[in-house]
């Protein structure tokens, strides 16, 4: 998820104007890496990316995956994935997932978190229980290491007008959520003594994808980030949309690309498309 640096700024004089995106600030994405060198992403990896139906603006090469979209990396399984389903566009500001979801249901998936703060054990702890609350037939439980999904730290400054507040991807097609959530300790993230409860909205965002959902305004970026529009990439296994969900903006989903700076849960609508899935 990002969050935009201009509005963070704002934020500094009266604490609101902060944009994330999918975990990101209009400072840099939630999820976002330093920048790569130049010709590091290639021609074919990004008509990739493209085909998936993710956007190829900003790509950033980590290790072996790929980070778009502020805060979504993709591994070199989600490369050689078959399309098996078709891609349903309806509007511009519905919920949408991934083809791959967590399967086995009903199951309870372990989360841990090492060499963070405690103030960041406690917004994982807090977006448990936030999702429990909802009583799915997909269940989270702290566990102190080795979680399947586990939560880990790293430190990055603004680039681009953006800040990176924290990343994570998508399940694998056997049916298990994304092993990791990466979140941001730089102080121009969150601030010296970040809170609590603006972590945990941004812990329950990586969450949401780590069990397949993409962001609220996939197809025009522009809705929670601001700037021109911005449409996130062409039809492919990446943008299914949840039946049910609106076809109108939804300004307070818990899945936009950016961040207010705000705690934000999950709305209605949010609501139906967790419990259609799960």
């Amino acid at each position: 998820m990002k969050m935009n640096q201009f509005l963070k700024v704002s934020m500094c004089v009266a604490f609101a104007a902060l944009v994330l995106s999918a975990c990101t600030k209009n400072n840099q994405s939630a999820d976002k890496p330093a920048p790569p060198a130049a010709g590091e992403v290639s021609a074919d990896v990004l008509k990739k990316i493209s085909d998936m139906g993710f956007s190829t603006t900003d790509v950033h090469k980590q290790g072996d995956d790929y980070l778009v979209e502020g805060d979504i990396l993709l591994t070199p399984e989600n490369f050689s994935e078959v399309v098996t389903s078709p891609t349903i566009r309806i509007a511009e500001t519905e919920q949408y997932r991934t083809n791959n979801l967590v399967k086995k249901l009903p199951r309870t998936i372990s989360i841990s978190i090492s060499n963070l703060p405690t103030v960041y054990k406690t917004a994982t702890i807090n977006a448990i229980n936030r999702f429990n609350a909802l009583n799915l037939t997909l269940r989270f439980k702290f566990v102190g290491s080795a979680g399947n999904i586990q939560v880990v730290g790293f430190n990055e400054g603004p680039s681009d007008g953006f800040i990176t507040l924290g990343s994570s991807g998508f399940p694998t097609s056997a049916g298990n959520p994304y092993n990791q959530i990466r979140m941001n300790t730089n102080s121009q993230a969150y601030g010296t003594s970040p809170e609590v409860g603006y972590l945990t909205s941004v812990v329950e965002h990586e969450i949401g994808h780590c069990i397949g959902l993409r962001h609220t305004d996939y197809f025009n970026r522009a809705f929670s980030c601001g700037g021109a529009a911005s449409n996130e990439g062409s039809a492919g296994i990446g943008a299914v949309r949840i039946p049910g969900t609106p076809s109108t903006g939804d300004s307070t989903s818990f899945m936009l690309a950016c961040s207010n700076g705000s705690d934000r849960s999950y709305n209605a609508n949010d609501k139906i498309a967790l419990r259609y899935l799960y």
